[in-house]
């Protein structure tokens, strides 16, 4: 039987870490889909960099979160005196920090591939009609193929979005206490995990259900010169950009 009375009680704990959660996410987000379009972009030009940024995709897409965030928590303490003399050590004893740039570089390396799919999906006969129409390549970039790309990729990204999201939870393991280590604390004083991991794993439920909606909603409204007529709901529908000339 459920315990209403119980949830009554932690749930207001648990939604306290939402702050630190969304703020975790956010950032991590927000930097990384900087970061990933600079590195999609960057794997069109070259030789050399286009294999850096491929190798440093391939270590953090195959490696655990988990690892990347002790290596960067307790690993970057090994160079204490290095970071002092260049003053960035009162940034990377904080954990939040720490967290935080895990989580981004995390981030970084699975958006740069979707940005680079989404790029490279675009058809070339428009970047061929932007030169005759005599766009420089910084036009033809900034007006025509991001456009594009970026509409292409939002789907894939939104499920980036929420993986990070997820991925917030791990924070808990250096001491910062969102959702999931405020959850660790009420069971180490209650001893009911279920019940508590019940009522975190719905507020994440609820949170990335929004998310999901919210880019549903901004797919739609990007997508809204794609639907044959005004009733299919709001739901983009398929084009063949392929056609374009």
């Amino acid at each position: 039987m459920i315990d209403l009375t119980f949830y009554a009680e932690i749930l207001p704990r648990l939604i306290a870490g939402l702050p630190l959660t969304l703020e975790l996410a956010g950032l991590s987000v927000t930097l990384g889909f900087c970061l990933a379009l600079i590195l999609a972009l960057a794997q069109r030009h070259g030789v050399i960099i286009p294999a850096i940024v491929r190798g440093f995709v391939a270590v953090f897409r195959g490696t655990p979160l988990l690892v990347q965030i002790f290596l960067i928590y307790y690993g970057i303490g090994q160079f204490r005196h290095g970071l002092q003399a260049i003053g960035l050590w009162g940034l990377f004893r904080e954990p939040f920090w720490c967290a935080t740039l895990a989580l981004t570089l995390n981030t970084t390396a699975y958006g740069s591939e979707i940005l680079r799919g989404s790029i490279a999906s675009v058809p070339g006969g428009l970047r061929e009609a932007a030169r005759a129409l005599g766009l420089t390549r910084f036009q033809t970039l900034h007006r025509i193929v991001l456009p594009l790309a970026l509409r292409q990729a939002l789907p894939s990204y939104g499920n980036e979005i929420i993986l990070m999201i997820k991925g917030t939870s791990l924070a808990s393991i250096v001491t910062l206490m969102e959702v999931t280590g405020i959850a660790q604390g009420i069971i180490s004083e209650s001893y009911r995990a279920i019940e508590v991991f019940v009522g975190a794993g719905l507020i994440y439920l609820t949170l990335n259900f929004t998310i999901i909606r919210l880019v549903g909603a901004l797919e739609t409204r990007l997508s809204r010169h794609l639907r044959r007529d005004g009733n299919t709901g709001g739901k983009p529908v398929a084009a063949n950009l392929g056609n374009v000339h």
